[in-house]
């Protein structure tokens, strides 16, 4: 069994920067992928980015060369760095871990406010 824990939300100005952590428990943590997914208000969750568990990188288009995802298995964290923000990004971001064979893992979800 895993747990995700998000941190790091809150209230930004457009151009600024947040900088959001998941931390996992359980023991399977190096062999999930591992990724960030937001939702709006009224709309569906989309995925932001994922990391693999080879640690290969994927973003959505709308935040390439915004946003970094990074994971560390010694501390089973994986961290969304997220730079440049616009209101558009305003959204309950959520952390996802799944692999093949395995249940799909979801954190409760933090909230991110991009805001003048």
């Amino acid at each position: 069994q895993v747990q995700l824990a998000e941190s790091g939300g809150g209230l930004v100005q457009p151009g600024g920067s947040l900088r959001l952590s998941c931390a996992a428990s359980g023991s399977i943590f190096s062999v999930l992928h591992m990724g960030w997914y937001r939702q709006a208000p009224g709309k569906q969750r989309d995925l932001v980015a994922s990391i693999s568990s080879g640690g290969r990188t994927n973003y959505a288009d709308s935040v390439k060369g915004r946003f970094t995802i990074s994971r560390d298995f010694a501390k089973n964290t994986v961290t969304l760095q997220m730079n440049n923000l616009k209101p558009e990004d305003t959204a309950v971001y959520y952390c996802n871990g799944n692999r093949p064979g395995f249940p799909t893992y979801w954190g409760q979800g933090t909230q991110v406010t991009v805001s003048s």
